[in-house]
Protein backbone atom coordinates (compact mmCIF):
# COMPACT_ATOMS: atom_id res chain seq x y z
CA UNK A 1 0.00 0.00 0.00
CA UNK A 2 1.69 3.74 -0.34
CA UNK A 3 0.50 5.84 1.86
CA UNK A 4 0.88 9.71 1.25
CA UNK A 5 0.52 11.72 4.32
CA UNK A 6 0.33 15.78 4.74
CA UNK A 7 2.59 16.40 1.90
CA UNK A 8 3.03 20.20 1.08
CA UNK A 9 5.30 21.79 -1.45
CA UNK A 10 5.93 25.29 -2.57
CA UNK A 11 8.33 26.08 -5.63
CA UNK A 12 9.56 28.91 -4.16
CA UNK A 13 10.07 28.69 -0.08
CA UNK A 14 8.53 32.43 -0.06
CA UNK A 15 5.84 31.77 -2.17
CA UNK A 16 2.33 30.31 -2.21
CA UNK A 17 2.32 26.23 -1.48
CA UNK A 18 1.34 24.56 -4.21
CA UNK A 19 -0.19 21.56 -2.21
CA UNK A 20 -1.16 21.95 1.30
CA UNK A 21 -1.62 19.46 3.55
CA UNK A 22 -2.34 16.43 1.40
CA UNK A 23 -3.33 12.49 2.28
CA UNK A 24 -4.57 9.79 0.87
CA UNK A 25 -3.41 6.06 0.08
CA UNK A 26 -3.72 3.35 -2.94
CA UNK A 27 -4.40 0.27 -2.46
CA UNK A 28 -2.83 -2.99 -4.39
CA UNK A 29 -4.37 -3.57 -7.57
CA UNK A 30 -6.24 -0.16 -7.16
CA UNK A 31 -5.90 2.52 -10.30
CA UNK A 32 -6.52 6.38 -8.84
CA UNK A 33 -7.27 9.35 -10.84
CA UNK A 34 -5.85 12.52 -9.84
CA UNK A 35 -8.38 15.01 -11.15
CA UNK A 36 -8.42 18.82 -11.36
CA UNK A 37 -8.19 22.07 -13.68
CA UNK A 38 -5.06 23.09 -15.29
CA UNK A 39 -2.21 24.36 -12.61
CA UNK A 40 -4.71 22.89 -9.95
CA UNK A 41 -0.82 20.92 -8.89
CA UNK A 42 -1.31 17.24 -10.05
CA UNK A 43 2.03 17.18 -12.18
CA UNK A 44 3.45 18.47 -8.89
CA UNK A 45 1.66 15.80 -6.49
CA UNK A 46 3.19 13.06 -9.02
CA UNK A 47 6.77 14.68 -9.06
CA UNK A 48 6.64 15.07 -4.59
CA UNK A 49 5.55 11.44 -4.45
CA UNK A 50 8.24 9.97 -6.83
CA UNK A 51 10.90 12.30 -5.02
CA UNK A 52 11.99 14.66 -8.19
CA UNK A 53 10.34 17.79 -6.30
CA UNK A 54 11.33 17.26 -2.13
CA UNK A 55 7.89 18.07 -0.42
CA UNK A 56 8.95 20.39 2.62
CA UNK A 57 6.54 18.97 4.54
CA UNK A 58 4.97 14.94 5.19
CA UNK A 59 6.01 11.61 3.82
CA UNK A 60 5.25 9.28 1.47
CA UNK A 61 5.29 5.58 2.44
CA UNK A 62 5.71 2.54 0.29
CA UNK A 63 4.90 -0.70 2.07
CA UNK A 64 5.52 1.50 5.22
CA UNK A 65 8.83 2.49 4.27
CA UNK A 66 9.33 5.95 3.56
CA UNK A 67 10.90 7.26 0.13
CA UNK A 68 13.21 9.58 1.79
CA UNK A 69 14.66 6.95 3.51
CA UNK A 70 15.29 5.44 -0.23
CA UNK A 71 18.41 5.36 -2.58
CA UNK A 72 18.00 6.57 -5.82
CA UNK A 73 17.90 2.93 -7.29
CA UNK A 74 15.33 1.26 -4.46
CA UNK A 75 12.95 4.13 -5.16
CA UNK A 76 13.44 3.23 -9.00
CA UNK A 77 12.54 -0.52 -8.31
CA UNK A 78 9.68 1.03 -6.26
CA UNK A 79 8.37 3.52 -8.37
CA UNK A 80 7.72 4.16 -12.27
CA UNK A 81 6.91 7.55 -13.48
CA UNK A 82 6.26 8.47 -16.63
CA UNK A 83 6.11 12.26 -17.32
CA UNK A 84 3.69 14.22 -19.78
CA UNK A 85 6.45 15.43 -22.20
CA UNK A 86 8.72 13.25 -23.31
CA UNK A 87 11.96 13.80 -25.48
CA UNK A 88 12.98 12.09 -28.42
CA UNK A 89 15.20 8.92 -27.15
CA UNK A 90 17.97 8.34 -30.33
CA UNK A 91 17.34 4.43 -29.04
CA UNK A 92 15.67 1.46 -30.24
CA UNK A 93 12.50 0.82 -29.01
CA UNK A 94 13.71 -2.19 -27.65
CA UNK A 95 16.81 -0.96 -25.97
CA UNK A 96 14.22 1.82 -24.42
CA UNK A 97 12.37 -0.26 -22.84
CA UNK A 98 15.08 -2.56 -21.98
CA UNK A 99 16.13 0.44 -19.78
CA UNK A 100 13.42 -0.04 -17.59
CA UNK A 101 15.37 -3.05 -16.25
CA UNK A 102 18.68 -0.95 -15.24
CA UNK A 103 17.60 -0.95 -11.89
CA UNK A 104 17.99 -4.73 -11.10
CA UNK A 105 20.83 -5.15 -14.01
CA UNK A 106 24.44 -5.88 -11.72
CA UNK A 107 26.23 -6.29 -15.03
CA UNK A 108 24.63 -7.03 -18.22
CA UNK A 109 20.94 -7.73 -19.16
CA UNK A 110 19.69 -11.36 -17.94
CA UNK A 111 17.58 -13.74 -20.14
CA UNK A 112 14.84 -12.70 -17.59
CA UNK A 113 15.14 -9.40 -18.00
CA UNK A 114 14.50 -9.71 -21.78
CA UNK A 115 11.67 -11.96 -21.31
CA UNK A 116 10.05 -9.33 -19.40
CA UNK A 117 10.33 -6.67 -21.65
CA UNK A 118 9.32 -9.10 -24.85
CA UNK A 119 5.95 -9.57 -23.32
CA UNK A 120 5.54 -5.95 -22.29
CA UNK A 121 5.97 -5.05 -26.09
CA UNK A 122 3.63 -7.99 -27.26
CA UNK A 123 0.70 -6.62 -24.49
CA UNK A 124 1.41 -3.35 -25.94
CA UNK A 125 1.30 -4.25 -29.45
CA UNK A 126 4.72 -2.67 -29.67
CA UNK A 127 7.03 -5.73 -31.28
CA UNK A 128 6.80 -4.81 -34.81
CA UNK A 129 8.65 -1.43 -33.89
CA UNK A 130 11.22 -3.28 -32.08
CA UNK A 131 14.22 -2.26 -34.20
CA UNK A 132 13.12 1.20 -34.51
CA UNK A 133 14.46 4.45 -33.35
CA UNK A 134 12.16 5.84 -30.76
CA UNK A 135 13.19 9.71 -32.44
CA UNK A 136 11.59 8.25 -35.58
CA UNK A 137 7.64 7.47 -34.07
CA UNK A 138 4.76 9.55 -33.50
CA UNK A 139 3.79 11.01 -30.51
CA UNK A 140 1.01 8.59 -29.66
CA UNK A 141 3.91 5.68 -30.61
CA UNK A 142 6.47 6.99 -28.31
CA UNK A 143 4.20 7.08 -25.46
CA UNK A 144 3.42 3.83 -25.35
CA UNK A 145 7.06 3.16 -25.63
CA UNK A 146 7.78 5.49 -22.44
CA UNK A 147 4.75 3.50 -20.73
CA UNK A 148 6.26 0.00 -21.52
CA UNK A 149 9.62 1.55 -20.10
CA UNK A 150 8.07 2.09 -17.04
CA UNK A 151 5.82 -1.11 -16.64
CA UNK A 152 9.26 -3.12 -17.36
CA UNK A 153 10.20 -1.79 -13.76
CA UNK A 154 7.61 -3.92 -12.52
CA UNK A 155 6.83 -0.78 -9.78
CA UNK A 156 4.53 -1.01 -6.97
CA UNK A 157 3.86 2.36 -7.79
CA UNK A 158 3.18 3.37 -11.34
CA UNK A 159 2.95 7.43 -11.73
CA UNK A 160 1.58 8.48 -15.08
CA UNK A 161 0.80 11.64 -16.20
CA UNK A 162 -1.68 12.15 -18.95
CA UNK A 163 -0.41 8.98 -20.87
CA UNK A 164 -2.87 9.65 -23.15
CA UNK A 165 -2.96 12.99 -24.29
CA UNK A 166 -0.81 12.12 -27.62
CA UNK A 167 -3.05 8.38 -28.39
CA UNK A 168 -5.93 8.16 -30.51
CA UNK A 169 -9.33 7.25 -28.95
CA UNK A 170 -8.65 3.65 -29.47
CA UNK A 171 -4.62 3.31 -28.65
CA UNK A 172 -6.23 5.75 -25.15
CA UNK A 173 -8.44 3.20 -23.68
CA UNK A 174 -6.21 -0.24 -25.18
CA UNK A 175 -3.57 1.63 -22.96
CA UNK A 176 -5.46 2.11 -19.82
CA UNK A 177 -7.14 -1.35 -20.08
CA UNK A 178 -3.86 -2.72 -20.45
CA UNK A 179 -2.29 -0.64 -17.11
CA UNK A 180 -5.85 -1.97 -15.23
CA UNK A 181 -5.18 -5.58 -16.12
CA UNK A 182 -1.11 -5.61 -15.48
CA UNK A 183 -2.00 -3.53 -12.00
CA UNK A 184 -4.25 -6.44 -10.83
CA UNK A 185 -1.73 -9.19 -12.10
CA UNK A 186 1.14 -7.79 -10.66
CA UNK A 187 -0.31 -5.74 -7.45
CA UNK A 188 0.65 -2.51 -8.51
CA UNK A 189 -0.86 0.55 -7.06
CA UNK A 190 -1.59 3.19 -10.15
CA UNK A 191 -1.83 7.11 -9.88
CA UNK A 192 -2.55 8.65 -13.15
CA UNK A 193 -3.64 12.48 -14.19
CA UNK A 194 -6.07 12.58 -16.72
CA UNK A 195 -8.42 15.22 -17.87
CA UNK A 196 -10.81 13.55 -19.58
CA UNK A 197 -13.62 12.66 -17.05
CA UNK A 198 -15.14 9.49 -19.46
CA UNK A 199 -11.35 7.78 -19.35
CA UNK A 200 -11.51 8.15 -15.71
CA UNK A 201 -14.63 7.00 -14.14
CA UNK A 202 -14.62 3.80 -17.17
CA UNK A 203 -10.82 2.91 -16.23
CA UNK A 204 -10.19 4.01 -12.46
CA UNK A 205 -11.20 2.86 -9.42
CA UNK A 206 -10.90 6.33 -6.78
CA UNK A 207 -10.63 9.61 -7.67
CA UNK A 208 -8.69 12.42 -5.92
CA UNK A 209 -10.01 16.11 -6.86
CA UNK A 210 -7.80 18.77 -6.62
CA UNK A 211 -8.96 22.85 -5.77
CA UNK A 212 -6.79 25.49 -4.16
CA UNK A 213 -3.82 23.47 -3.74
CA UNK A 214 -5.91 20.70 -1.40
CA UNK A 215 -7.55 17.62 -1.51
CA UNK A 216 -11.89 19.09 -2.48
CA UNK A 217 -12.62 15.18 -2.33
CA UNK A 218 -11.55 11.60 -2.66
CA UNK A 219 -13.23 8.45 -2.68
CA UNK A 220 -14.51 5.93 -4.48
CA UNK A 221 -17.57 6.57 -7.39
CA UNK A 222 -19.20 8.30 -4.62
CA UNK A 223 -17.31 11.18 -4.83
CA UNK A 224 -17.92 11.27 -8.71
CA UNK A 225 -20.84 13.45 -8.74
CA UNK A 226 -22.01 16.24 -10.77
CA UNK A 227 -21.67 18.83 -7.87
CA UNK A 228 -18.21 17.95 -7.04
CA UNK A 229 -17.50 18.33 -10.90
CA UNK A 230 -19.10 21.59 -11.37
CA UNK A 231 -17.29 22.43 -7.84
CA UNK A 232 -13.58 21.95 -9.50
CA UNK A 233 -14.07 22.79 -13.01
CA UNK A 234 -16.95 25.18 -12.66
CA UNK A 235 -18.86 22.97 -15.45
CA UNK A 236 -22.83 21.45 -15.82
CA UNK A 237 -22.42 18.32 -16.73
CA UNK A 238 -24.98 14.65 -16.15
CA UNK A 239 -23.43 11.66 -14.87
CA UNK A 240 -26.07 9.12 -16.90
CA UNK A 241 -25.34 5.29 -17.60
CA UNK A 242 -25.53 3.82 -20.92
CA UNK A 243 -24.76 -0.36 -21.29
CA UNK A 244 -23.89 0.11 -17.61
CA UNK A 245 -21.01 2.12 -18.41
CA UNK A 246 -21.26 5.58 -16.96
CA UNK A 247 -20.98 8.69 -19.36
CA UNK A 248 -20.04 12.13 -18.27
CA UNK A 249 -22.33 14.60 -20.08
CA UNK A 250 -21.06 18.40 -20.07
CA UNK A 251 -22.81 21.45 -20.76
CA UNK A 252 -20.65 24.10 -20.63
CA UNK A 253 -22.72 26.84 -22.39
CA UNK A 254 -25.59 26.42 -19.75
CA UNK A 255 -26.23 28.35 -16.29
CA UNK A 256 -28.60 25.13 -15.53
CA UNK A 257 -28.09 21.85 -17.38
CA UNK A 258 -31.01 20.81 -19.02
CA UNK A 259 -33.23 17.56 -17.30
CA UNK A 260 -32.25 14.73 -18.51
CA UNK A 261 -34.47 11.19 -18.68
CA UNK A 262 -33.02 8.94 -16.43
CA UNK A 263 -33.09 6.23 -19.94
CA UNK A 264 -29.90 7.24 -21.51
CA UNK A 265 -28.81 7.05 -25.51
CA UNK A 266 -30.70 4.75 -27.78
CA UNK A 267 -29.64 1.46 -28.73
CA UNK A 268 -27.35 2.18 -32.32
CA UNK A 269 -29.63 1.59 -34.84
CA UNK A 270 -28.08 -1.33 -37.30
CA UNK A 271 -27.74 -0.35 -40.73
CA UNK A 272 -29.75 -2.66 -43.88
Amino acid sequence: MIEINDVSFAYNKAGKNVLEDISFDIQDNRCIAILGTNGAGKSTLLKCINRICPAQKGVVMVNSQSIFDMSSNAIAQNIAYVPQNNRAINMTVFDTILLGRKPYIKWDASLEDRRIVYDIMQKMKLEDFALRNVSSLSGGEAQKVMLARALAQEPKLLLLDEPTSNLDPRNQHEVLRIVKSIAKEHNTCVAIILHDLNLAIRYCDRFVFLKNSRIFSYGGLETMTPENIESVYRIHVHIMEYMNIPVIVPFPDEKVAPELPSQTLPEPVSEA
